[in-house]
């Protein structure tokens, strides 16, 4: 068996999405709760009618758990719909 690590630095310089070593995309602090990726209380919105971005740059960060993806879609179907959930 063997094992492989990255210090930090190494991760982003092999990848630098991964800022600061940070697999998720970088620490989501509070001013980037409500500006990442857009200032907009509603950051799931796109400038084009009908799209929507969930992702990890999306409130409330990354992870597994699809909460992007939740919120983006209670988003589309109260745009589209009418339906809050």
């Amino acid at each position: 068996m063997a094992r492989h690590t990255y210090l930090p630095a190494q991760l982003e310089a092999y990848n630098p999405n991964y800022v600061g070593g940070d697999i998720n995309g970088g620490i989501m602090d509070v001013f980037q709760l409500y500006t990442r990726p857009v200032r907009s209380l509603t950051p799931y919105r796109t400038s084009m009618n009908n799209v929507y971005i969930c992702s990890s740059s999306t409130p409330p960060g990354g992870g597994v758990h699809g909460m992007s993806g939740y919120h983006a879609a209670k988003t589309a179907l109260a745009d589209h719909y009418g339906i809050n959930l």
